[in-house]
């Protein structure tokens, strides 16, 4: 492998380092213990196309900037109300689901092997206080996190990823964006950060076109890439 010459480590966290759809199936899960599975990923799917499709309606410049915390509430509202729930605390408990998210199996180490030799920057489309509940429950270790709400936007918007870039003062390709979307990846590229595509189950792999620099199977793959290349 090539060396990187990169000063810190940028992640995405959604899909990257937690398991967002398992945390939102539970919290469904919670709200109507009769569900089968069919149901289940029926609501989950429901949340999923709302939370996509009012953040695509932001970065249209249709709706002014929300919060994930208002977006996972309405989120929230349609699943109860599709779920046949009407109960406003089961509403409210449903939507901080969207918080009590798993790391995936390598996370927590990955990234403990990672801060050894990098600062490690977290760059989410979760709200400030989301991605403190997020990082909390997942035990993710970061130097800095950083929140697409400073912004007042969503990624890909080149304004939230221009925030790792402004905290770590250091020019963007000395910064390395890493993601399971290969969407975020080239929003990531855009405004000239070098990238590097972990492979998980719930993310948007890349397509022949794309040309990220590099590509590992999950966090411990890219730390072995990284650490065993930078010696």
């Amino acid at each position: 492998m090539a060396e990187l010459d990169i000063d810190a480590i940028v992640f995405d966290v959604l899909g990257t380092l937690v398991d967002e759809p398992a945390g939102i199936r539970a919290g469904i899960r919670q709200l109507a213990p009769s569900l089968d599975d069919f149901g289940v990923e029926r609501l989950l799917s429901l949340w999923q196309r709302h939370i996509d499709r009012e953040q695509r309606r932001v970065l249209d410049g249709v709706r002014p900037y929300l919060t994930t915390d208002v977006l996972d509430l309405e989120a929230a509202r349609l699943v109860a109300e599709a779920a046949g729930v009407e109960d406003p605390a089961a509403v409210a408990s449903l939507a901080l689901s969207a918080r009590r998210l798993p790391p995936w199996p390598d996370t927590v180490a990955g990234l403990a092997r990672l801060a050894e030799r990098f600062p490690l920057i977290g760059l989410s489309n979760a709200s400030r206080t989301a991605l403190l509940g997020i990082n909390a429950h997942a035990g993710l270790r970061w130097h800095q996190a950083l929140s697409a709400e400073d912004a007042r936007t969503y990624k890909p918007d080149p304004a939230v990823y221009g925030l790792a870039v402004t905290v770590s003062g250091r020019p963007p390709e000395r910064l390395l964006m890493v993601a399971a979307h290969a969407w975020d990846l080239r929003g990531a590229q855009g405004v000239g950060l070098r990238t590097a595509y972990v492979s998980r189950p719930v993310g948007d792999p890349p397509i022949p076109s794309d040309g990220f620099d590099l590509h590992a199977d999950g966090l411990a793959g890219l730390a072995d890439l990284l650490l065993l290349g930078l010696r």
